[in-house]
């Protein structure tokens, strides 16, 4: 992992015991709901989450499919874990950076991941690793925050970029879809009801 990969894995590590307190006023608002859709989406049996975090998607996960679930901080993993435990969810756990994942190509019928590709050091190393991992016709589905198409927005997200990764590690400015379509899908396309900053991303291999 390179350095500024660490500093943010170090961040989530110590963001890991507040980090559902933190997130609950943008969950409760709307981010939970777009998690049920997005997992709604979700077809095939082996599915692999990405940045499980303290797991939140736990609740949606479908009935008798195989799912595996990775993060790169070590503490989010325990919280991933102790909501395991707590919910009864049958789920496999592992700490792997996205950016290296150790699984064969063609490996999931699904890759799914939410609100992770902004603290990713190398957003289109990782997406790529998602796409190699995923099975031929298979889905990948994101749920991420965006830069602004709004120019004057797109000008203060930049502007404000610095600060936010220094406080949280996490990027606002990022171009999800641009790097998705630049990874050879078949497919790409973004949920109508989509806003303007929070995109449903779905791709097919």
């Amino acid at each position: 992992m390179k350095p500024d990969g660490k500093v943010t894995r170090q961040r989530y590590d110590r963001l890991a015991p507040f980090f559902d307190l933190l997130e609950a006023p943008m969950e409760g608002l709307f981010l939970r709901t777009w998690r049920e859709l997005l997992w709604r989406k979700v077809s095939g049996y082996h599915i692999l989450e990405v940045g499980v975090g303290t797991g939140k998607n736990f609740d949606f996960y479908p009935q008798n499919a195989r799912i595996t679930a990775i993060d790169f901080s070590p503490n989010m993993l325990k919280q991933a874990e102790l909501t395991k435990a707590r919910k009864g969810v049958t789920v496999e756990l592992a700490l792997m950076d996205v950016q290296s994942l150790a699984y064969a190509d063609n490996s999931f019928d699904a890759v799914v991941s939410t609100c992770v590709f902004c603290s990713v050091p190398q957003p289109s190393k990782g997406l790529k690793e998602l796409y190699r991992v995923c099975k031929p016709g298979g889905q990948v589905l994101l749920l991420e925050h965006v830069l602004s198409a709004n120019p004057l927005i797109a000008k203060l997200m930049n502007f404000f970029n610095p600060l936010a990764v220094r406080l949280t590690g996490a990027n606002i400015n990022r171009e999800t879809v641009k790097n998705v379509q630049a990874c050879g899908f078949s497919s790409v396309r973004v949920d109508k009801e989509s806003g303007d900053i929070f995109k449903l991303i779905e791709a097919l291999k």
